[in-house]
Order: C-alpha cells, then sequence, then structure tokens
C-alpha cells in the first residue's frame, strides 16, 4: 500500500538532509537506503513512475512507501488516498521502469495479485501472466568481492 505527501511538507529537509520537493519523484521508505531507486507501478491505474528515497517513513497503517505529490499524479493518485502499489528495485544506473513492467500496465490485462502476508517468498508469479513482482524491495545481490570469498 502506497500514501503520498505534499504541501505541508514542501521546502522541509528530508531524512536525508535535502528539501523536500512535493513536484518532484522522490519517495519515503523505512530501510532502503537513500538514493535508491524505485519503479513503482499503481495496481489501480497501471501507471509506472521511478521515484528516488530520500526520506523515511511512512510509519502508519500497513503502507510500504511514502510517494511525492509530483510521484502520485504521475500514478493517477491524487485524491485517492491510500493504494495498492508493486514495487522494484532498480540499477544505479537506471532511469525508467524495466519493460515488462511497463508492458504490463498498458496490456490493460489484470494486474498481478498481491501476495497473502506472511509471505516467506519476496517474489511471486501470477501464472495467468507470466509476469514477476517483488512483493518485498530487494535489491539484486552482486557477487562479493574474491578478498571477501571463502577459500576452499
Amino acid at each position: 500500500m502506497a500514501s503520498w505527501y505534499g504541501g505541508q511538507f514542501h521546502g522541509r529537509k528530508t531524512a536525508n538532509g535535502e528539501r523536500f520537493n512535493k513536484e518532484g519523484f522522490t519517495a519515503a521508505h523505512k530501510t532502503l537506503p537513500f538514493g535508491t531507486q524505485i519503479c513503482v507501478r499503481s495496481m489501480v491505474t497501471g501507471k509506472t513512475v521511478v521515484v528516488r528515497i530520500n526520506d523515511r517513513g511512512p510509519y502508519s497503517g500497513d503502507r510500504i512507501i511514502d510517494l511525492s505529490q509530483g510521484a502520485a499524479q504521475e500514478l493517477g493518485m491524487l485524491g485517492l488516498g491510500i493504494k495498492p502499489v508493486e514495487l522494484w528495485t532498480l540499477d544505479d544506473d537506471a532511469d525508467r521502469c524495466p519493460s515488462f513492467v511497463t508492458a504490463a500496465g498498458r496490456s490493460g490485462g489484470r494486474l498481478a495479485a498481491p501476495a497473502g502476508r506472511g509471505s516467506k517468498s519476496t517474489v511471486a508469479r501470477d501464472k495467468n501472466t507470466g509476469r514477476v513482482k517483488a512483493t518485498v524491495p530487494a535489491r539484486a545481490s552482486k557477487p562479493a568481492p574474491k578478498a571477501a570469498q571463502k577459500r576452499r
């Protein structure tokens, strides 16, 4: 679930020290590192947006992300309050959502259903569409440096 925040926080400092811009494409998350790029898809509208984590929160309800007003507007969420979303973390150099995410949103077909609470899996596959969605944000693991690898 996602919510959004805007006007009352515009110009105030975020948790990472920068000034909040309600028109920007930023978001608050409880644990993801600052600067992490996230692809967010609305499960209501199917629209997507890329946001950068620059704040902490949300701290109420079962919300996983708090979007800036600009990002919420891009998703068609303004006036909708709290709505279901899907999240994908992106590589540091990525500036757009993966093609499989955007293609799924434009198809007009059924979006993947959210995984049940308490699910141990971080990825759920929608059997009807073959699409994969992240149920919790997770970065792809990078191989450890050779010095850190165990020797056999």
